[in-house]
């Protein structure tokens, strides 16, 4: 029987973890967790600091060596028995998730099932980090070439997805055998705190994975960067904050994996299915209310299709319902906090005042909560702030083109490069339109790319390294050449 809310978030932790032991904040900090849909608190958690902090990396650092030693089997069981765990949580989990982040009770089951695949998928990689041996070409070396952990590794994840996000960071580290210090993001940490339960029940040694919940992150992280050792840092959030982050961690010439802000072209062509880049339009856009920076952030229409395409959106938009996430029947939960709104609002805005019309929403809505309903403008002008913005929100965004050359010219003029999508009947068009947008991943037919055994990842500001796939676990370890004599 899944318990009651305030049951589930009664048994979690204080916010920090520290070699297999919940602790208050060394100064006695907290900071509450605040449900979106109603704008109340649930839960006050410890608000760590430095002091935590320094505890964390260096009992990392301390039980590295003995974690990287545990063979790859055993990691990988713990990752399999975390997996049905979290499997078997789902209702609990989802519950959680949406209390805390607002998204549907449908789309956080989603988010569960889509996490916990993470942790199968690297259980079965943990076994298969592959090496090299072979002889030199002139015959006169033997060089054996092997794959060890990168070592104490520094995790930073959003709030937007705050199960899978985690689970993707944590997976590879784990199979790989590095420790962690884990940083979950301030407006969402208690789906994070429920996961640290299920990984020590699932076996994972004490310190291994330590966490610090805070509302200072760079309290707390640029300690971790400046510890001498961490040895690697991954990081999901915006572009300014990543670039700030590469700058601290050449310091020390940390690795690093940076998942960065997107602003997604989704190209509906002059031969798309109609009925098939709708509903790739409403998962590429309304997937966590568009709180994803995979969210199709730039609509672009073929001029020949677009009152059609304007049409059918629409209706499918306007007829979604907007309420509490755990609430039957809703379809759009609220925004994660109050500054989100607001900025929607004034994106929005500045579009209808540069001459966008407005086909559905559009408006707040009074009443508590950080709600804003379905919207879909056109007519929306290339200098409009969305156009160059993350909206972050349900906002579709429609710009007619007329040729797959302007297209490309409209898909590529951002600096952002994480995904395109594109809607075509043509393989041949799919093919060239695919090679020719700058982008990390490209969805051809529809609005969802990410799958826990693809490479996730995206190029110019949009970030570096990948996640995912078989490129997720390298990201996680050190390539080391073994020379000897042939004699």
């Amino acid at each position: 029987m899944t318990r009651s809310v305030a049951d589930i978030i009664a048994a979690l932790g204080t916010g920090i973890h520290v070699d297999g032991a919940w602790r208050d904040a060394a100064d006695g900090k907290t900071f509450p967790v605040v449900n979106p849909a109603t704008g109340q608190s649930v839960a006050t958690i410890a608000d760590g600091g430095t002091a935590d902090a320094d505890a964390a990396i260096e009992t990392a650092g301390r039980v590295q060596p003995g974690w990287a030693a545990v063979p790859a089997r055993e990691r990988a069981e713990i990752l399999r028995r975390a997996h049905e765990l979290l499997v078997e949580r789902t209702e609990e989990l989802a519950l959680l998730m949406t209390t805390e982040m607002g998204k549907p009770l449908g789309d956080a089951r989603g988010e569960v099932a889509y996490g916990a695949e993470f942790f199968r998928w690297f259980s079965e990689e943990a076994c298969r980090i592959r090496g090299d041996a072979r002889r030199s070409p002139d015959g006169k070396t033997r060089l054996m070439v092997t794959h060890e952990p990168v070592g104490p590794c520094i995790l930073v994840t959003p709030w937007n997805f705050p199960l899978a996000m985690a689970t993707r960071k944590i997976g590879p580290a784990i199979a790989a055998g590095c420790t962690m210090v884990f940083k979950p993001a301030g407006l969402t940490p208690l789906t994070s705190l429920y996961l640290v339960e299920v990984l020590r029940e699932a076996g994972l040694p004490d310190g291994v994975l330590n966490v610090v919940c805070t509302t200072d992150a760079g309290g707390v992280v640029e300690p971790w960067i400046d510890s001498g050792i961490a040895r690697k840092l991954s990081f999901t959030g915006s572009t300014p904050v990543g670039r700030k982050l590469l700058e601290q961690c050449s310091r020390g010439v940390l690795r690093t994996s940076m998942e960065l802000g997107g602003n997604a072209p989704f190209v509906v062509c002059s031969d798309a299915d109609m009925d098939v880049a709708v509903d790739a339009a409403m998962a590429a856009k309304m997937r966590n209310m568009g709180e994803a920076c995979t969210a199709a952030n730039r609509i672009l229409v073929h001029r020949s299709v677009l009152d059609e395409f304007a049409r059918r959106l629409t209706e499918r938009m306007a007829a979604l319902r907007v309420g509490d996430g755990t609430a039957d029947g809703t379809d759009v939960g609220p925004l994660v906090e109050e500054k989100a709104v607001a900025k929607v609002v004034d994106l929005v805005d500045d579009a209808v005042g540069r001459g966008a019309r407005v086909l559905c929403g559009g408006e707040r809505g009074d009443g508590p909560g950080y709600f804003y309903p379905p919207t879909v403008l056109t007519d929306v002008a290339a200098d409009s702030g969305l156009m160059s913005t993350e909206i972050f929100g349900p906002v579709a965004a429609l710009v007619p083109f007329d040729d797959d050359d302007e297209a490309v010219r409209l898909a590529n003029d951002t600096e952002f490069g994480l995904v395109s999508f594109v809607m075509t009947e043509s393989l041949d068009r799919a093919m060239t339109m695919s090679e020719r947008l700058q982008a990390g991943m490209v969805g051809i037919n529809t609005g969802v790319v990410s799958n826990p055994a693809a490479p996730f990842g995206g190029i110019k500001q949009s970030g570096l390294g990948r996640e995912g796939g078989l490129s997720g676990i390298e990201e996680f370890v050190e390539t080391k050449l073994t020379a000897i004599p042939v004699r």
